[in-house]
């Protein structure tokens, strides 16, 4: 599991949780609370390239608080086909 970064804000426009990374992730990939449990998925990165943000959007509106976000750690090489 890698550290994604602090919960900054609920976007009131969009829903999104608004996150300052300390990585960059995919568009796409799973965001996970410190227990493990799915908080949403990478909907955007913005800002800049040395200190991105990012939008999360939640899997249901019911949304509890959490400051930090977590990716997790890929199993490897890429696949072929």
């Amino acid at each position: 599991m890698r550290r994604l970064g602090k919960v900054l804000h609920l976007s009131s426009m969009t829903g999104h949780l608004i996150v300052k990374a300390r990585t960059t992730p995919r568009i796409g990939e799973k965001v996970y609370s410190g227990d493990l449990k799915p908080i949403g998925y990478v909907f955007d990165v913005f800002g800049p390239v040395d200190a991105p943000y990012v939008a999360v959007k939640p899997l249901n509106s019911q949304l509890k608080p959490v400051k930090t976000l977590f990716l997790l750690e890929s199993k490897g090489g890429r696949k072929r086909g």
